[in-house]
């Protein structure tokens, strides 16, 4: 907790009957009501967009394919994060204190590390995905299928389960790491601490996707614009329209753009708490608790911006919210009707 904007007889307590407690900053009531509207908005805008995005790929049987798998997988993963981790890091940041107990904080800390983890190998996932399918359009429903939609969506949340429990109940809650940042443990904080070691791991699991995603899309836009002026080129020669094959093709490149500008969204919104975090452990700064709260919240809020992105470029997204959102799907079957406008 961050008290150095405060005079010594300012100062509050998280538990006014404990000498341990970590300091309160007390915020005016407006600003206090301001933090959790706002963040609540937040909250529900990430519950309700991704909720959207699964009920619509599950139900829709136009809707399942791999890629669209991975997508509602993804979805789940900021679903989750959504309903079960940002409510309690609102009361977090908005009263500067944690209220919950050490045990739920380690358990709130998994959960949030799980999530994460595990959306940005769905990123690079769906990357892979992306590229064979530009790539080789031809191949790509003999080697992509469900069953190994289904093998990267299960390696995603193994890995990811394994390696938060791992960070928090083995790496991060060393007292030493505490005693060597100067932050001494106080009762009524729930703040991870990464030892150097473990700095190195989380960083690798971040960069090393990050630099694959780059790399992959990269080359998926190269090939999607070479794609694109062949067609308009045989099209020009033989005056004849689009046929299934080209619009496929539009499809699949319309996808990978879209999903590629979600990625791109991803690695900007959690640049800047991964800066921070190696910033605090190799140049042995401590930064304050309002930039940690500044930085993992605009990080939570890339869980709002998926559903968002889908909507601006999905058509067949926005007629499935239509649908559900009419509650038409509790009256009529509609899981076999037409999305795509092609």
């Amino acid at each position: 907790m961050n008290s150095t904007f405060l005079e010594k007889e300012d100062l509050q307590y998280c538990f006014e009957n404990m000498n341990e407690s970590c300091y309160r900053i007390p915020l005016s009531s407006g600003l206090r009501i301001t933090l959790y509207i706002l963040l609540g908005l937040l909250t529900i805008l990430t519950v309700c967009g991704n909720l959207m995005v699964i009920v619509s790929i599950a139900y829709f049987k136009q809707l399942h394919s791999p890629t669209n798998f991975l997508v509602a997988s993804l979805a789940c993963t900021d679903f989750g994060l959504g309903l079960t981790v940002l409510p309690f890091s609102i009361v977090r940041s908005v009263e500067t204190c944690w209220y919950f107990g050490e045990t739920f904080c380690r358990f709130h800390c998994c959960l949030d590390l799980s999530f994460c983890q595990a959306s940005i190998f769905h990123l690079c996932f769906i990357s892979v995905d992306r590229y064979v399918a530009v790539n080789n359009p031809l191949i790509y429903p003999v080697k992509f299928t469900v069953p190994v939609s289904g093998m990267f969506i299960a390696a995603a949340w193994t890995f990811s389960l394994i390696y938060s429990f791992s960070i928090v109940y083995i790496g991060a809650y060393n007292k030493g790491m505490q005693e060597s940042l100067n932050t001494p443990s106080c009762i009524g904080s729930c703040q991870l601490y990464f030892s150097k070691t473990w700095v190195v791991v989380s960083f690798l699991l971040f960069i090393i996707p990050f630099f694959t995603m780059i790399a992959l899309y990269s080359r998926i836009f190269a090939v999607a614009k070479r794609q694109a002026r062949m067609i308009e080129i045989m099209n020009n020669n033989t005056q004849s329209s689009i046929n299934y094959s080209d619009r496929v093709a539009k499809r699949e490149r319309k996808a990978a753009k879209t999903l590629g500008i979600a990625v791109i969204a991803f690695l900007a919104f959690w640049s800047p708490y991964v800066i921070i975090v190696i910033i605090n452990d190799f140049l042995s700064f401590t930064s304050s608790g309002l930039v940690y709260d500044i930085t993992f919240w605009f990080a939570y809020s890339n869980s709002a911006i998926n559903p968002l992105i889908y909507s601006l470029f999905y058509p067949w997204f926005r007629k499935a919210m239509k649908v559900i959102s009419s509650c038409k799907i509790l009256h009529f079957d509609c899981s076999t009707m037409n999305l795509f406008s092609e």
